[in-house]
C-alpha cells in the first residue's frame, strides 16, 4: 500500500495504567465487508502483558477498598457514556466485525450498556450467609472479597457485548482487569478505553492489551499474578488455556461452542416457530454460540416446515452491513468463510441436499462489497446424524433440517453431540415441554422462543460447551473469594 493509503488506516494502541501506549509491532485487521485492511492492531506479547498486570496489581488496593455503591456509580456513568455514543460504537462494530448495522445498533451496543448497568445494580444486592450453633456458643458467617487481577479473553462475534459481560462483573466486585479482545475485532474495546477516565475509572483498573491468542493471550494465561481467567471462545483454545493455567491452579470460567438443537413437535405453532427459527439459525451470520444448527422436525409436519422455512430464509437479504434492509452481513474473515463453505461441500459429498443458499442461489453484491466475505443463509437436509455438519460447530449461516418420529428418539439424537450449550423446544403441550427440557443435556433450554435472557440467571454450557456459569449470582461467586469466619461468644 502507498504511504497515503496507510495513513488513512486506523491505528489502535494498548491501554495500560490509564494511558494509551504504542506497540513496537502491529498486525492488520480487515474490514470483512470489503476485504481491505482498515486497521492496525498492536501485536502485544509478554512485555505488554507484564506492564498491564503490574498496572492492575498497583490499582487493586484502592479499587477493591471502594464501597460497592461507589463502584456502582462509576459503572453507571460508563454505561451512560457508551450509550451517548451508541451510534458511533454501532458503526465501528459493524465495520470491524461485518455484522449488520441494524444488529449492532439493536443488539450489541445496547447489551454492552445494559451489562454495565445490570452489574452496577446487582452488586448492591448480594448478601452473605450466617449460621448459628447455640450448643457450641458459636456463630458462623461468610465474607466475600475480590480476588485480584482478572484475565479476560473475549471473542470476535459479539465484540463489545461479550467483553463488557466480563469486565462489568469483574470490576463491580472490586477486581482489576487485563482484557484481551480478539485481534480481529478490537476497535470498540479501544473506543471504550477512551471513556474510562471520564467515567471515573481509576488508572490501572481496566487495562486492554491487544494482540493474538498465541502471543498476548498465552502471556496473560501464564502470568503468575493473574489468578482468574474468564474466556469465551472455542473449545480447542479452552483446552490450551486449561493446560497452561494448570500449574498455577487458576480459577477458570470457560464459555465455549455449541451445536444447538431445535426440536419442533407436530403441535408447534409454525407461525411463531418458523420466523424465530430462521432468526436463531442466521442471526449475526450464524456467528453466535447460541445459534440453532440442527433442526429436528416431527415427520407429520416435516414437509410443510421445510417449505415454509426455506421460503422465509430466502427473504433474508445478504449484502453491505451498512444497508439497513440487509439481514446477513459479512463473515469475520476469508479463512472463516472458507471453513464454513467447506462444511457445505462435505455435506453435498455425503449425499445431503442443499435447499437454498451456498452454491444454489446467486449472491448479488454491491460493487464495493465484491471482495467481502459473504454467504447466503444455507439450509441442508437429508444429512446423517454422524455427519460432521451435524456434529461440529460450523459458526456460520448454515443449518441442517432432519425428521424425527418420537419424543424418546429425538431426545437421544439431540443429546448425541459433544456440546451442550442451548436448545429450543417448540410444542404447545406443557407437559411435553417440561419433560423434554429436563432431559436435554443443555445449559439453556428455550421453549417457543429464542434468546430471551434474564441476566440474573445462570448462563453457560454442559459437556464441551464449557465450565462455570455467568450471571448475577454466578459471576459474583466467580469474581470473589469466600471466607468462612467462626466466632465463639
Amino acid at each position: 500500500p502507498t504511504m497515503a493509503h496507510s495513513q488513512a488506516l486506523l491505528v489502535l494502541e494498548n491501554f495500560i495504567g490509564g494511558k494509551f501506549v504504542p506497540c513496537s509491532s502491529y498486525i492488520d485487521s480487515y474490514n470483512p465487508s470489503t476485504g481491505d485492511v482498515y486497521c492496525r492492531v498492536p501485536d502485544s506479547g509478554k512485555e505488554e502483558v507484564e506492564a498491564a498486570v503490574k498496572a492492575a496489581k498497583d490499582a487493586f488496593p484502592i479499587w477493591s477498598s471502594k464501597s460497592p455503591s461507589e463502584r456502582s456509580q462509576i459503572l453507571n456513568k460508563l454505561a451512560d457514556l457508551i450509550e451517548h455514543d451508541l451510534e458511533a460504537f454501532a458503526q465501528a462494530e459493524s465495520k470491524d466485525q461485518g455484522k449488520t448495522i441494524t444488529f449492532a445498533r439493536t443488539v450489541d451496543i445496547p447489551r454492552a450498556v445494559h451489562n454495565f448497568r445490570f452489574f452496577a445494580s446487582s452488586i448492591l444486592h448480594h448478601v452473605t450467609e450466617c449460621t448459628e450453633m447455640p450448643t457450641m456458643g458459636c456463630v458462623h458467617y461468610t465474607s466475600r472479597a475480590p480476588v485480584g487481577v482478572a484475565g479476560l479473553i473475549s471473542p470476535w462475534n459479539l465484540p463489545l457485548y461479550l467483553l463488557t459481560w466480563k469486565i462489568a462483573p469483574a470490576i463491580a466486585c472490586g477486581n482489576t482487569v487485563v482484557a484481551k479482545p480478539s485481534e480481529m475485532t478490537s476497535v470498540t474495546a479501544w473506543m471504550m478505553c477512551k471513556l474510562l477516565e471520564k467515567a471515573g475509572v481509576p488508572p490501572g483498573v481496566v487495562n486492554v492489551v491487544l494482540g493474538t491468542g498465541a502471543k498476548a493471550g498465552e502471556a496473560l494465561v501464564c502470568h503468575p499474578d493473574v489468578p482468574l481467567i474468564s474466556f469465551t471462545g472455542s473449545t480447542l483454545t479452552a483446552q490450551r488455556i486449561t493446560e497452561r493455567s494448570a500449574p498455577h491452579c487458576k480459577r477458570l470460567s470457560l464459555e465455549l461452542g455449541g451445536k444447538n438443537p431445535a426440536i419442533v413437535f407436530d403441535d408447534a405453532d409454525l407461525s411463531q416457530c418458523i420466523p424465530t427459527t430462521v432468526r436463531s439459525s442466521f442471526a449475526n451470520q450464524g456467528e453466535i454460540c447460541l445459534c440453532t444448527s440442527r433442526i429436528f422436525v416431527q415427520r407429520g409436519i416435516y414437509n410443510e416446515f421445510l417449505k415454509r422455512f426455506v421460503a422465509e430464509a430466502k427473504k433474508w437479504k445478504t449484502g453491505s452491513p451498512s444497508d439497513p434492509t440487509v439481514s446477513v452481513g459479512a463473515l469475520i474473515s476469508k479463512e472463516h468463510l472458507e471453513k464454513v463453505r467447506n462444511y457445505v461441500k462435505k455435506a453435498q459429498a455425503e449425499g445431503a441436499r442443499v435447499l437454498c443458499g451456498e452454491g444454489v442461489d446467486p449472491l448479488a453484491l454491491p460493487p464495493d462489497n465484491q471482495k467481502g466475505y459473504f454467504m447466503l443463509p444455507t439450509v441442508i437436509t437429508e444429512v446423517k446424524d454422524e455427519s460432521c455438519c451435524m456434529q461440529e460447530e460450523i459458526f456460520g449461516p448454515v443449518t441442517c433440517v432432519v425428521a424425527f418420529d418420537t419424543e424418546e428418539e429425538v431426545i437421544k439424537r439431540a443429546n448425541s453431540v459433544k456440546y451442550g450449550l442451548a436448545a429450543t423446544v417448540w410444542s404447545s403441550n406443557v407437559g411435553r415441554v417440561h419433560r423434554v427440557a429436563h432431559r436435554l443435556q443443555s445449559g439453556l433450554v428455550w421453549t417457543n422462543c429464542w434468546l430471551v435472557r434474564d441476566l440474573n440467571l445462570p448462563f453457560g454450557g454442559m459437556k464441551a460447551s464449557g465450565i462455570g456459569r455467568e450471571g448475577a449470582k454466578d459471576s459474583y461467586e466467580f469474581f470473589t473469594e469466600v471466607k468462612t469466619i467462626t466466632i465463639k461468644h
